[in-house]
């Protein structure tokens, strides 16, 4: 028996990964939290019985069956849920495209002539096209958030460190981050009850603030539609507080730090199996690692001060109960067709807004709730750390508003 796959969707855009069920399975609780939901596994997670080919075919050789899976696993069997199967992810979990030059590029659910996203893009496949209920992917600069806009899904990038990532494969570690999807704030909500716990403080009535200088990155026509929306949700959010969420440090000196940071990591953690094994890497993937191998280590004292001022910075403007309501991309997903230096072009303006998270750590939850010319646009909630459980329950409430 091989894992499900979609009779109308071609075999270049399936997400799941045709891998034998082994004989064991992976058998799930009769009763639990999490009961009578499926869901999918991003493969860079160990999963018992399975190789682990985090989106490269040399990798996936070199795996071998995995006999323990990753906690987060575990977890989600013991509450019930049932395992799907293994989905696609982009290679190493380095691109934002949703394009895998070996296994293909998934199809997006909610807009089938445009890129899913990535690096979590089977999850995100599978979920838009209504095969299983949930899926966990991995973000480190965005790889929830964006398939998540593109694909109309919720998504979270939880606060950092919030859920282990035993046994999975490492990134960037300062910034990776275990993550999940679903169609509907219902089910979401219920996988963040187990994954998350309680938040560390009770929730408090939250403070909105509107991100001026974020604003300032997205192109007109989303602009216009979030303006909209806001007008729509303004018996919840009332009317924000203007606010610069960069806190006077420009946007191009937190994208390079992300980028040093992130590239210095990512270097250290796969750079000697991609040298050793002479990894095949396909376009974009490829740049990127080459670009962190000549990244200096000791050279990024700077950007890690970067780091620390801005989640200091942040920090103070959130409090305990500020929260930061903005769209999640600067645009809507780009068309399948798009050429590799568009699709770059439109990476580098995301990670300008996507690295707020990434570099503070601090929670950012997609939610479905605008369409541009036709196509998912995210709306984003960020709190400050820790408020992770605030903002899903604040997310159903903005569902709720008619």
């Amino acid at each position: 028996m091989t894992q499900p796959l979609h009779p109308a969707v071609p075999a270049a855009e399936q997400a799941f990964i045709p891998y034998p069920a082994p004989a064991a399975g992976n058998p799930h609780a009769s009763e639990g939290p999490l009961a009578g939901l499926r869901f999918a596994m991003k493969d860079i997670y160990d999963v018992a019985g399975y190789p682990t080919g985090c989106g490269n075919p040399h990798l996936l050789a070199l795996s071998g069956i995995k006999t323990a899976s990753a906690p987060v696993m575990d977890q989600l069997l013991a509450a019930g849920a049932e395992f799907a199967g293994k989905v696609v992810t982009d290679e190493l979990a380095f691109s934002m495209n949703g394009n895998n030059a070996h296994f293909g590029a998934p199809r997006n659910g909610a807009a089938p002539d445009r890129i899913t996203g990535g690096s979590s893009s089977g999850s995100a496949s599978v979920v838009s096209n209504g095969l299983v209920d949930f899926a966990i992917g991995s973000d480190t600069g965005g790889s929830v958030r964006a398939p998540a806009s593109h694909c109309a899904l919720v998504g979270l990038r939880p606060t950092h460190d919030r859920i282990p990532l035993a046994g999975c494969m490492k990134l960037a570690p300062r910034f990776d981050t275990c993550g999940w999807f679903a169609r509907d704030i219902n089910t979401f909500a219920r996988v963040g009850h187990l994954l998350l716990g309680d938040d560390p403080a009770p929730a408090r009535k939250p403070r909105w603030l509107l991100p001026e200088d974020v604003l300032e990155l997205v192109v007109p026509d989303v602009l216009a539609v979030f303006n909209q929306t806001l007008q729509k949700l303004r018996p919840l959010l009332g009317s924000p507080e203007p606010v610069r969420a960069n806190c006077g440090i420009p946007f191009d000196t937190l994208y390079w730090g992300f980028r040093h940071l992130q590239g210095v990591e990512a270097w250290e953690n796969q750079g000697a199996t991609i040298e050793k094994f002479g990894l095949q890497l396909g376009p974009g993937v490829k740049d990127r690692f080459a670009w962190s191998r000549d990244v200096a280590p000791n050279d990024i004292g700077r950007h890690h001060a970067v780091e620390r001022d801005l989640r200091e910075r942040l920090g103070l403007l959130l409090g305990d109960d500020g929260i930061l309501v903005m769209p999640t991309m600067p645009d809507i997903a780009p068309l399948r067709a798009a050429p590799e230096d568009s699709l770059e072009d439109y990476r580098n303006r995301s990670i300008r807004m996507l690295c707020l998270s990434g570099l503070t750590g601090f929670p950012q939850i997609s939610l479905p709730l605008m369409t541009v010319n036709g196509a998912p646009m995210g709306l984003s909630l960020m709190g400050p750390p820790g408020s992770d459980r605030a903002l899903i329950a604040l997310s159903a409430s903005l569902f709720n508003i008619p």
